[in-house]
């Protein structure tokens, strides 16, 4: 990903609905990065910030915006990823980007015009201050820009739900098991109070539960040791936080090596620690398939073997694969958003809208709103006990 310089607010205005009298009164909001020199190696993607978003979990519009220039390969990862969502998913996707990039390639593929196949078409390219109103109604946002970017506008721009302190970003880790385990945070907040990972158990509950169907989940709390009394001041004191909470299943500390197990649903961590432990698993992950295959054609004879164990390593592959989970989805917003990675695939465009729709779908916004109440009323609780 690359770093953010300075950026521009960039206004993109649906137009009228030309099959009906109504009006499609809905605009979404871009944010570009500045050049970066003379280098050419740097992408410019422009990155949703969707202003004035105000969440109607009463009612989904089955629409979900996909910043349409946002990966490395863009529009055309974003395009085909938004075609294959519209078809097997029934969701209806929202591009958002500059009309002479997307709408030649939207072409291309047999689109005739906003709603043919599901897709609209939103052009970006009046500049706009914080202050202009606009609006918009969607169940959800994908982008696969610059994540600093994105992190900053949706929670200075959309906003966080009521009580959310700070919005956590989760990766799913794949493990042994069927399921992945959700780590968070990862980076969105280096530096934490017992209660933001109480909160941010919470919201990784609801997004395991709506995503990954999880019917119960398991919710560790990461530390250097399973007693209690083990950890850092932070972690002595997130501990009975999250064990009073009754709408969460904690099962009490976790350890690094529990993380790729799958015996704990979602782990709980400061964004510091979360995010080494999720670049030391990519580094690792990385190192281990390289090595693989260099001892795989090491010899005649391990060649092949590896014809035969052929199936065996696509299967680990596939299991592996950042595009199957879409993005990493950041949690405590009014409006779920995934970001995901600058080299997405079409197929990580697709997985990424599917998880914004299931997020709205199951109404997990409204179970993290609850979630979050039941833990400031608990925290006042005893603010006021000790007061008095």
């Amino acid at each position: 990903m690359m770093r953010c310089g300075r950026h521009r607010l960039l206004r993109a205005q649906i137009a009228r609905n030309r099959g009906c009298h109504t009006e499609f009164a809905q605009s979404a909001v871009f944010i570009t990065a500045a050049k970066w020199g003379t280098s050419s190696r740097i992408p410019k993607p422009l990155i949703p910030a969707l202003m004035g978003i105000k969440p109607d979990f009463a009612r989904l519009t089955g629409k979900i915006v996909v910043d349409a220039m946002g990966s490395d390969r863009a529009p055309n990862v974003e395009i085909d990823g938004a075609f294959a969502a519209t078809r097997d998913l029934g969701v209806s996707v929202i591009l958002v980007g500059q009309r002479d990039k997307v709408e030649p390639e939207l072409r291309r593929c047999g689109w005739r015009g906003d709603g043919d196949r599901g897709i609209e078409f939103v052009e970006a390219e009046e500049v706009i201050g914080m202050d202009d109103p606009v609006a918009t109604s969607v169940d959800g946002f994908v982008s696969a820009g610059n994540t600093g970017a994105v992190m900053v506008t949706a929670k200075m721009v959309i906003g966080v739900l009521p009580g959310v302190d700070r919005p956590a970003l989760a990766a799913l880790i794949p493990t042994r098991g069927a399921r992945p385990t959700l780590l968070l945070d990862v980076g969105a907040n280096s530096e934490c109070k017992p209660v933001h990972l109480a909160q941010f158990a919470i919201m990784g509950d609801a997004y395991s539960r709506a995503v990954l169907g999880t019917n119960r989940p398991t919710v560790g709390l990461m530390s250097i040791g399973e007693e209690e009394a083990k950890g850092n001041d932070l972690t002595k004191e997130a501990f009975p936080l999250l064990r009073d909470l009754s709408s969460l299943n904690f099962v009490g500390n976790v350890e690094g090596r529990d993380v790729f197990t799958g015996s704990v649903d979602v782990i709980v961590t400061d964004g510091f620690t979360g995010n080494v432990m999720l670049k030391l698993s990519e580094g690792l992950t990385d190192a281990m398939l390289w090595m693989i295959k260099r001892e795989l054609r090491s010899s005649a004879i391990s060649k092949a073997g590896a014809m035969l164990a052929k199936p065996a390593f696509q299967n680990i592959k596939r299991r592996l694969d950042y595009s199957e989970y879409g993005g990493a989805p950041l949690l405590g917003v009014k409006q779920i958003v995934v970001i995901g990675h600058g080299s997405s695939n079409s197929r990580a465009i697709r997985n990424a809208i599917r998880s914004a729709k299931e997020f709205s779908e199951h109404r997990a916004g409204e179970r993290i709103e609850r979630g979050i109440a039941e833990t400031n009323a608990r925290e006042y609780a005893q603010a006021a006990s000790v007061q008095a």
